[in-house]
């Protein structure tokens, strides 16, 4: 072949693949936003509600299918500014997470979202570590202390579930007159010998590889950890928030979700799993809420 066809031939060759590519892509990208799928971007202390319980119940429902992703809320948040991860409903455990997705600033991921349910902060503890019986026995605060317990809770960069934590232990600290109490059971904010992937922590804690960690009273309720209540001094809860993404590749099934999650049925199941429902209190623009949302929470008693 002539060197001029040859070239010719390359040309041809690469613009076909590129055009292939772009094909592959377009095809590949319709598929992954299924109208009957709806992704659900939840804090990863949800994850066996979710899975377990509210997605099955609304597949069964709606015919609609559950796609769900757990995560620390903060961190959802992020891949959600980086353009990292996309869905149709984000589910998180603090309100400031959605404030940080909201306005021009912050990329308008979130024009509006709902704080629906809280679950105050609670330490649970394995059952048959050593330490078990001194829970039962003593102050929460002197069993921390004590040399050689294995102690987990989350990344308070990533999940407000870990800055939640060492708001609880600082203000345990002034309760109890112990200054040193966060630097003696915590150590630094993110000590790589107890901060975990939330969606991980309870394993860790299941397992046996830690005696005691942060949870929410969902996730102890969920799975029978015990564990201690702090006193009323000490109540920090998680506050739960619900919105539509403002790109939800499936807005109509976002809100059927939505809908379901806040309707009669959703509400029973997040109560009969641990879960405080509590009436719903709308943030932002209420005239970016689905027609069909803003009925439902309208018939919330």
């Amino acid at each position: 072949m002539a060197k001029y066809d040859m070239n010719r031939f390359c040309k041809l060759t690469v613009t076909a693949l590129i055009l292939t590519g772009m094909f592959v892509a377009h095809v590949c990208a319709a598929a992954s936003h299924d109208s009957r799928d709806v992704n659900v971007l939840y804090a990863g202390s949800l994850v066996n509600l979710m899975e377990r319980s509210i997605g099955p119940a609304f597949e069964k429902a709606s015919g609609l299918r559950f796609m769900g992703y757990a995560a620390g809320s903060n961190r959802i948040a992020g891949e959600i500014r980086g353009e990292l991860r996309r869905g149709d409903v984000f589910i998180s455990a603090s309100p400031t997470v959605n404030e940080s997705l909201m306005g021009p600033t912050h990329g308008n991921a979130v024009s509006w979202y709902i704080r629906f349910a809280s679950s105050p902060l609670l330490l649970g503890y394995h059952p048959q570590s050593r330490f078990a019986a001194d829970f039962r026995m003593k102050r929460w605060d002197s069993v921390l202390r004590e040399p050689g317990i294995r102690i987990g809770r989350t990344d308070p960069k990533l999940d407000p579930k870990g800055a939640l934590t060492i708001a609880l232990v600082t203000k345990a600290a002034a309760l109890y007159h112990q200054p040193d109490l966060v630097r003696k059971t915590l150590g630094e904010p993110e000590n790589p010998a107890q901060v975990f992937p939330e969606e991980a922590l309870v394993g860790r804690l299941q397992s046996g590889q830690l005696d005691a960690g942060f949870f929410y009273a969902t996730e102890t309720s969920e799975l029978n950890i015990p564990a201690v209540h702090p006193v009323p001094e000490l109540n920090i809860q998680a506050s739960y928030t619900l919105t539509i993404l403002n790109d939800a590749p499936n807005a109509s099934g976002a809100a059927r979700f939505v809908n379901f999650l806040l309707g009669a049925q959703g509400r029973a199941l997040l109560a009969a799993h641990g879960v405080h429902v509590t009436r719903p209190v709308v943030t932002g623009d209420a005239r970016a809420i689905p027609p069909s949302v803003r009925a439902t929470l309208n018939a919330v008693p």
